[in-house]
């Protein structure tokens, strides 16, 4: 199952594990219990003097295994095989439950072992999804560090009769307690952030503590990852308070063609992006949303108000919050958002295997949402609003080979219909004819572009119709010392690499004009 340079790099990782823990397996008859026997077998002999794997463990689920420290005060199991996406998350949990010390700040670590409760978390997961990682991550780090915790990670593929029971159509998807927790991603601070009641009160009070930035960075995607880059090699005190890191990077599947990388993935470039910002003084204020901006004052000092209450100052401050999935706005879509209404196809694509699902938009991220999905479902949809398609050339010509796709132009979706649980069909408008049509589906994939997150700063800087914060060549906007980079800007073409350069251009203009303040 692992080939040799594989185990060679696994065995590099086991020599950190400490203490010695079992892999205890509950298996049946099935080829999926048989890989997990072969998958456990080989890590075990990887590392015999500390890892053993037993197969007589009694659990419902099966093929599943738990992780067994020989204190007993850890609840950890793996549903289903944990590869793909998911195999560094098996490494770590390997690690941890070893007694290796996870890389989280260490009054985040302790706040994880003073929760108190019953906590029993259940974590479903696609091998293909890039937003489970970190979920899975930090459920199974929460389950090693606090008894009181336990987690299992299900694998959707491998128990689709437990997925289609609970009707899940989306993932990550969370339960606590047999309850829904959370859809989609999350991080670990707010995962325990939401456990945690007064978590957000004394964060809000550290961060409204800290004494003013030369340059504060509102939004840490590529614009804001370069702006605090280049702000911080000029010696001045620079913090970035992101929403999530990475930004729209961490659901990209694929990006290619940054100039020097021809090919990496969203999550693998979001990591980066962080560890650069890091190898410079940077505070670094992750999982914190912006509220209101107010233009400075007498003290000559811009506030950025956030959602918790804290308030963060500069002399001068960069926004760089890039967009959103844009959204139908018709009846029935929040309703059925996770419940048959999906923006994600690589995420959530294997959950709807052998059923017919519809994709809103033909533009270059719809058309590839449509080819990537026709390799496992029944059947696609494209319905574009335009006359014709607006992808590239060649993924027309690709979508044209395949034969379980179909193309409605002039179509303009009016409603999303469920039972109330789940979606059965959508209604359009043919726009040429006008005639009102429904087409039975169990799944919408939207692809219609992206909007500006900027409705925070209506009223207080120029934005234009669109919603983009109007910015010159300098990222300069309307409020003096606040400059602007990236997709919330009127900057045209939305790209990963003219976001990175604005953001230089935004940093070195706001530099030019503390100086000259």
């Amino acid at each position: 199952m692992l080939d040799d340079p594989l185990k060679t790099q696994l065995a590099a990782y086991l020599e950190r594990v400490q203490r010695p823990f079992e892999l205890v397996a509950s298996l049946d008859e099935s080829e999926g219990s048989a890989q997990m026997r072969e998958l456990l077998t080989t890590i075990a002999s990887l590392r015999s003097d500390k890892i053993s794997a037993r197969f007589d463990g009694q659990d419902a689920r099966k093929p599943s295994f738990a992780l067994v420290r020989a204190d007993g005060e850890q609840s950890l199991r793996f549903a289903g095989l944990p590869l793909g996406h998911e195999f560094t998350s098996l490494v770590l949990a390997l690690l941890w439950t070893g007694g290796h010390p996870p890389k989280e700040e260490a009054d985040l670590i302790e706040q994880i072992r003073q929760l108190d409760g019953d906590f029993n978390f259940e974590v479903y997961m696609s091998l293909t999804c890039h937003n489970c990682p970190d979920v899975v991550q930090a459920l199974s780090l929460m389950a090693v560090l606090n008894p009181k915790v336990k987690t299992t990670v299900i694998e959707g593929g491998a128990f689709e009769a437990e997925v289609t029971a609970r009707e899940i159509m989306a993932v990550p998807m969370v339960y606590l307690n047999g309850e829904v927790f959370s859809a989609g991603h999350m991080e670990l601070k707010r995962i325990v952030g939401m456990l945690d009641a007064g978590a957000a009160a004394r964060e809000a009070d550290k961060l409204s503590a800290k004494a003013a930035f030369d340059m504060l960075i509102v939004g840490g995607g590529p614009a804001g990852a370069a702006a605090a880059v280049y702000a911080a090699r000029k010696g001045i005190r620079t913090g970035v308070v992101a929403e999530r890191f990475g930004g729209q990077v961490n659901d990209t599947l694929d990006i290619d063609n940054y100039i020097s990388v021809p090919h990496t993935e969203g999550p693998q470039f979001s990591s980066a992006l962080l560890q650069h910002v890091r190898e410079y003084e940077v505070d670094v204020m992750n999982l914190q949303r912006a509220k209101a901006l107010k233009p400075a004052g007498a003290d000559g000092l811009i506030e950025v108000t956030l959602e918790n209450g804290g308030v963060l100052r500069g002399k001068t401050v960069i926004l760089s919050t890039g967009a959103r999935w844009r959204s139908m706005n018709v009846p029935g879509e929040e309703q059925y958002r996770t419940k048959g209404v999906a923006y994600c196809p690589s995420c959530d694509g294997p959950l709807y295997k052998g059923k017919r699902v519809a994709v809103i938009g033909g533009g270059n991220s719809g058309i590839e949402a449509a080819i990537d999905l026709a390799g496992v479902v029944e059947h696609v949809t494209v319905l574009e609003f335009m006359p014709e398609l607006k992808a590239d050339a060649v993924l027309q010509k690709k979508l044209a080979s395949l034969p379980n796709v179909e193309v409605v132009l002039n179509a303009q979706t009016t409603e999303v219909l469920g039972d109330g649980s789940k979606v059965y069909a959508l209604s359009y408008k043919d726009r040429v004819s006008g005639e009102a049509r429904q087409l039975a589906v169990e799944g919408i994939f939207v692809q219609i572009g992206l909007l500006p997150n900027t409705d925070w700063l209506k009223g207080t800087v120029e934005l234009s119709k669109a919603g983009e914060i109007v910015v010159d060549a300098r990222g300069q906007t309307s409020v003096p010392g606040v400059f602007a980079a990236g997709d919330c800007t009127t900057v045209p073409y939305k790209q990963i690499v003219i976001a990175a350069g604005a953001g230089a251009t935004a940093a070195l203009a706001a530099f030019d004009h503390l100086i000259r303040s």
